[in-house]
């Protein structure tokens, strides 16, 4: 194992509030239902995959390219208005921690996210120039469970996909680690489909793995 890749949300930082925040906002403007439940079908999704499934039993659902395309932008606008007010202090220190003693150990770090916020948010929470490297929404076409951003994550890091180790909160992410012939750590929503090579419930376990 040379190097690790850490999904973004639900994994380095929770922002699954902001983002539930900002499609509530906009189904509430739509007149659409929209609920926790819904919100946690949008884990590691692309904005218009998600999107879709928000507008998917309503009036909207065939709203034409043009028209969903403001949806998004108006979802996302708001989302990057939430986003402003995070800080280091939003920054668990066991994150930060275990983060630190990777890089000691001189393992590669990258980002595989499908958002297209992710280097906002690592700025805004003071990683911003720690990974070596960055694979996310606005380098590729298809989102997870494609393995697309996993294995774009690491050319960047010029390693072979066989010697990368996902760390992932969203069961699409940990199919695409498979799929990109990686193995899988699985946290949080993710460990209850028991799907992921090694299952934790705190992010410092990522130490014994490794």
């Amino acid at each position: 194992m040379k190097a690790i890749i850490f999904d973004l949300d639900g994994v380095i930082i929770h922002t699954d509030k902001y983002h539930y925040q900002a499609w509530k906002k906009l189904a509430d403007r739509l007149g659409v239902y929209f609920d926790e439940e819904i919100n946690n079908r949008l884990r590691g999704v692309s904005r218009m995959e998600s999107l879709d499934i928000v507008l998917e039993n309503s009036d909207y659902s065939s709203a034409n390219s043009e028209m969903k395309n403001e949806m998004a932008e108006e979802k996302n606008n708001t989302y990057r208005e939430l986003l402003e007010k995070m800080t280091p202090e939003d920054l668990e220190a066991e994150v930060l921690d275990t983060l630190t003693a990777l890089k000691q150990q001189g393992i590669l770090m990258s980002i595989g996210s499908s958002s297209k916020n992710a280097r906002l948010i690592l700025n805004k929470i003071g990683l911003g120039d720690f990974f070596d490297a960055i694979s996310d929404g606005n380098n590729i076409t298809n989102s997870k469970p494609d393995p697309e951003v996993f294995l774009k994550a690491a050319d960047y890091l010029n390693v072979n996909a066989c010697d990368c180790v996902v760390v992932e909160d969203a069961d699409a992410g940990i199919s695409a680690a498979h799929r990109a012939e990686m193995k899988a750590i699985a946290m949080g929503d993710a460990v209850k489909y028991g799907n992921g090579d090694w299952n934790i419930g705190a992010f410092r376990e990522i130490l014994d793995i490794i």
